[in-house]
């Protein structure tokens, strides 16, 4: 991947995880969580793996994972990267609109208010869209299957913190949760 590429895509994460980062500081304190070893093997877990698997390519050896799904060049790594930036624009928007509601685990939050402007008027996980659309253009710059499968545990890990939430959320704000996702979808406007 040329050098420009490359430190394109590291500024797209950076900027992201330092934002999380910074602003993970002034949630609300916390009502109701899941247990810490469901938050691991469902969601860091996957996650840490679907990491590694867009690490560095030699870690792989010549196994089928580094085998391409796309040609290395210009156009595809200028998609990628597009793909990356449009995520971290919509993933950071999200962050801001959620304010001191976010939290990186399943929880409600002391006075959690339910969030239905911004991206959230479109899609209930704009948040998890964000991330997918960022992973997404990362694999498609490794170009090798192994980001495939990278992207696939992501959105498997993201389906089921979503699903999690929701019920979370339902149980908290009953019908006005319900008439939001009535009206909305989980990942993508008018399909999903």
């Amino acid at each position: 991947m040329p050098t420009v590429f490359h430190l394109g895509l590291l500024l797209c994460w950076a900027v992201v995880l330092g934002y999380w980062a910074i602003t993970a500081l002034r949630a609300k304190p916390v009502t109701r969580s899941e247990s810490r070893a469901r938050q691991f093997l469902a969601y860091w877990l996957p996650l840490i793996i679907a990491i590694l698997l867009l690490g560095p390519g030699h870690w792989f050896g010549h196994s089928w994972l580094r085998e391409q799904f796309v040609p290395h060049s210009l156009p595809i790594y200028t998609l990628g990267l597009l793909l990356c930036a449009a995520g971290a624009a919509l993933a950071l928007w999200s962050r801001w609109q959620l304010g001191r509601n976010w939290s990186g685990n399943v929880q409600i939050k002391q006075a959690h208010e339910l969030i239905s402007s911004g991206p959230y008027a479109h899609v209930r996980n704009p948040i998890y869209s964000g991330f997918l659309l960022m992973f997404s253009g990362t694999a498609l710059m490794v170009g090798d299957w192994r980001g495939v499968i990278a992207v696939a545990i992501v959105f498997a890990s993201f389906w089921v913190k979503l699903r999690q939430e929701e019920r979370f959320l339902a149980a908290h704000f009953g019908p006005a949760y319900s008439a939001y996702a009535a009206r909305t979808k989980r990942l993508i406007p008018g399909l999903l």
